[in-house]
């Protein structure tokens, strides 16, 4: 079984959590220790562990990951008003092969979704997004993929799978359950312009930096249809981490990428969240920590809402376009928005019916000028229902 390949939490924080106090988190984490073996998954909501897997990295690592001192810090911070009960499994280390590795790491990853455990999972090198995404093949038809990266790491087509390239594996390996990929945060300077050509190809979603940083909100409903999220630490700026060599002047602030953290567990669609590329530092591992935290934040206000002109917690917005009308439903629980855009191009759909998609109040007052987001027009050419 794979769990049997998870290692114990370390006696050294286990130690430090003892001296923590009761609001603390190390406190009210139940552990995987070698005494007691795995925590019980009974009514858990997130389950932690740590992915040692380095091999595949682009950049070789000069040292592993030191998840031990990230769960330190994470364990130091006090808990939220949370009705989340979290497990720590402790860490999957290197297997004879990468894709051992792969294997143990998909196998406990599908194992927690069957038991609709959320999985946060800290990881050496992004390329453990892949095994991830194969946990869901017996959970999901399809599946949607969000990765808040500077990079789209499509890599060269025959480029083995590395933490560069890792989507090309996605997206050519079979069974082919990606329904959408989206990029949060991409900077142009570290993408060749056959990337970019390729996400337009796909009708793939990308936004750059600057769009993002100028309006965070914008991160909110992308984030809001996804069910795997893949954070590049590399997407933050160097001196946010406290590192300078493989990370970038510009990126995420540690605010920003807090609130997109926030804004993925807020996402009821969202099941499992990635945190890769970390490095050394006791800033980086500070960083790490409360992004862990601003995600079990939101998890603690998510709400299942399907917008309909039925129901009385939502307000209908109806505006005529040139050829069709679209219709805006804003909900009065949390103010979301979403957008039922009617299936003009029918030939390329898989039904006619209308696709209900994410978007912001922008995007209606946009709409109300005529002004149509082109990432619309790309959800019914790939038959989103």
């Amino acid at each position: 079984m794979a769990f049997d390949f998870l290692v114990p939490v370390k006696d050294k924080v286990l130690a430090f959590s003892e001296l923590l106090p009761p609001q603390a988190l190390g406190k009210n984490i139940h552990m995987h220790t070698k005494k007691d073996g795995l925590p019980v998954f009974a009514n858990v909501t997130v389950a932690i562990f740590g992915v040692l897997e380095s091999r595949n990295a682009f950049e070789k690592k000069p040292e592993k990951l030191n998840i031990d001192e990230i769960r330190i810090q994470l364990y130091r911070l006090m808990m939220g008003n949370w009705n989340s009960s979290i497990i720590d499994l402790g860490d999957v280390e290197e297997g004879d092969t990468v894709e051992d590795t792969y294997f143990v790491v998909k196998e406990i990853a599908a194992g927690l979704l069957e038991e609709n455990i959320i999985p946060i999972i800290i990881g050496a090198t992004q390329d453990i997004t892949f095994p991830t995404y194969r946990a869901f093949d017996k959970i999901r038809d399809m599946v949607n993929l969000v990765s808040i990266d500077s990079r789209f790491d499509f890599g060269e087509d025959d480029e083995l799978i590395s933490s560069h390239s890792y989507m090309s594996r996605i997206i050519t390996d079979k069974p082919n359950n990606l329904f959408n990929f989206s990029n949060i945060g991409y900077q142009s300077y570290f993408n060749a312009q056959e990337e970019v050509d390729l996400m337009e190809r796909l009708f793939f979603d990308a936004y750059r930096l600057g769009d993002i940083t100028a309006n965070i909100e914008l991160a909110e409903p992308v984030l809001r249809s996804s069910h795997i999220v893949s954070l590049d630490l590399r997407a933050i700026r160097a001196g946010e981490m406290g590192l300078s060599q493989n990370f970038s002047p510009n990126g995420f602030t540690g605010r920003e990428i807090c609130a997109i953290a926030r804004y993925a567990g807020i996402s009821d669609k969202v099941s499992l969240f990635g945190i890769y590329e970390g490095e050394n530092s006791p800033q980086a591992f500070q960083m790490i920590a409360q992004i862990i935290w601003y995600f079990i934040e939101g998890l603690s206000f998510r709400i299942k809402e399907h917008p309909s002109s039925k129901s009385e917690d939502f307000t209908k917005f109806t505006v005529p376009t040139d050829t069709e009308e679209l219709v805006f439903y804003k909900s009065h629980v949390t103010e979301r928005w979403w957008v039922e855009v009617p299936s003009i191009l029918p030939e390329h759909t898989k039904t006619n019916s209308p696709a209900l998609l994410p978007c912001t109040e922008g995007d209606y007052l946009d709409a109300c000028n005529q002004n149509i987001p082109e990432r619309w027009f790309k959800a019914y050419r790939k038959g989103f229902n």
